[in-house]
């Protein structure tokens, strides 16, 4: 019984091999996507807030009259140290 049931554990395993190597049909075989990268974002510059010096990203900055950046509209009533 045991000699039984390791001939079909093989033939279970060969047959799973097997299929998993079969090409479809009609063309070539099929190889798995490899993930793409991402393209390489250029860094955005980065401001340092006039009133407490925290850098943040130029688009987040809220600038004053004269230009200078802020991080928040606290920092820019309060001005430059």
């Amino acid at each position: 019984m045991l000699k039984l049931l390791l001939i079909v554990a093989v033939l279970a395993v060969a047959g799973w091999l097997w299929m998993g190597r079969r090409r479809p049909p009609g063309g070539p075989p099929v190889e798995p996507k490899s993930p793409t990268k991402p393209a390489a974002a250029t860094p955005e510059p980065m401001l340092a807030c006039a009133c407490c010096g925290v850098h943040l990203p130029k688009a987040d900055a809220l600038l004053d009259a004269g230009g200078k950046p802020y991080c928040s509209p606290a920092h820019r009533l309060q001005g430059p140290r």
